[in-house]
């Protein structure tokens, strides 16, 4: 089959001739109809992330069709149309058997602890327990794009953050995650603030929800905040991951308000430092998001069925396999908006 490989981080990525993947007992293989870049296959590029081993396919946001399955497949044949969150959780741990797969101890990453969907084939394992089928009206590069960006801020929205119909939230970064919680917040009923320094990106923002934008490449996000909303945000979310966007994001919380932290810190940043101060002096809630399980995949499904959401109107543009690698080359200088499908294999 057809990849797109690296064999050094920060290096070339090319297309290479791979053997084809089998399926584990557990696992499937899906033809890959279309594959989300995301930011976070730019960290793994980058090497920022320990799982990954070289050589390497990275693509995380995926979905396909069922090519082939293992011995111990019950739920799934060749040909279904699928889709799967990019954590996969092997349903035995503590964390899967209280239902947060999204945590599980022995998590599967499809572009991370194994080759992705930069690719014809991906192997998937635990698949029983995390494919996703997909409704007729779903197609894949709409599929594609939930696979992280948007399945992360929906549970970083819905679940995390319960927020709630006139809510002020505040989302600081309008990429791919950014404009998706924009979105799903909006759909909710509640009061979007939106932040970042493109206008271009802004203006977007107001088109799919946000009900005020602010520059912050010439506004103090934390003082336009707090005199909007006369009190502060309710929940406020780093949607980027930098350490400023981190003290703005929990600076613009009014009293008991919720930070949730989904954007991803370049390495030697993870550690940043925070406002003690007023975490306790406002008793607010610091809260991680990472990605969504499968089981609250159906919640989001819905709402795009029925129109609540809309997420094909975030993606900004399709490509091909042979394009991709230099697309997530260039994937932190932030150039266009939404989101970048591949399409064509």
């Amino acid at each position: 089959m057809k990849a797109a490989v690296y064999h050094q981080f920060r290096g070339p990525i090319a297309i290479e001739n791979v053997a084809d993947p089998i399926p584990s007992p557990t696992g499937v293989v899906l033809a890959v109809k279309a594959c989300g870049i995301c930011r976070s296959d730019w960290h793994g590029w980058m090497g920022n992330d320990p799982d990954i081993r070289l050589p390497h396919v990275p693509g995380h946001e995926l979905a396909g069709e069922v090519a082939a399955v293992g011995s111990r497949i019950a739920k799934f044949k060749v040909g279904d149309r699928v889709t799967l969150p990019f954590v996969c959780g092997c349903g035995e741990c503590e964390p899967c058997r209280s239902d947060n797969q999204q945590v599980c101890d022995r998590q599967f990453q499809p572009g991370f602890t194994a080759w992705g969907g930069f690719a014809e084939y991906v192997a998937i394992e635990y698949a029983d327990n995390n494919l996703v089928r997909l409704p007729d009206e779903i197609d894949f590069v709409t599929a594609a794009s939930l696979g992280c960006r948007f399945a992360t801020s929906f549970r970083a929205i819905v679940d995390q953050g319960k927020a709630e119909a006139g809510q002020w939230v505040a989302v600081y970064g309008c990429g791919g995650v950014g404009l998706s919680a924009i979105m799903i917040a909006s759909a909710l009923g509640a009061r979007v603030i939106a932040i970042d320094i493109a206008e271009d990106k802004l203006e977007f923002a107001r088109s799919i929800g946000a009900e005020t934008v602010i520059n912050s490449a010439s506004v103090d996000p934390v003082e336009a905040i707090l005199t909007t909303t006369e009190a502060g945000a309710h929940i406020s979310i780093d949607a980027l991951g930098h350490p400023d966007v981190l003290m703005d994001s929990i600076s613009s919380l009014r009293k008991r308000g919720k930070h949730i932290q989904v954007g991803i810190m370049e390495a030697g940043k993870h550690s940043p430092p925070i406002p003690i101060d007023k975490i306790i002096g406002r008793e607010l809630e610091i809260i991680g998001s990472h990605g969504m399980q499968a089981h609250r995949y159906p919640a989001m499904l819905e709402m795009i069925r029925d129109g609540r959401l809309d997420p094909k109107a975030l993606v900004g543009g399709v490509t091909d396999l042979e394009r991709a690698g230099e697309d997530l080359r260039l994937m932190n200088e932030f150039g266009g908006q939404g989101v970048k499908v591949i399409s064509q294999f």
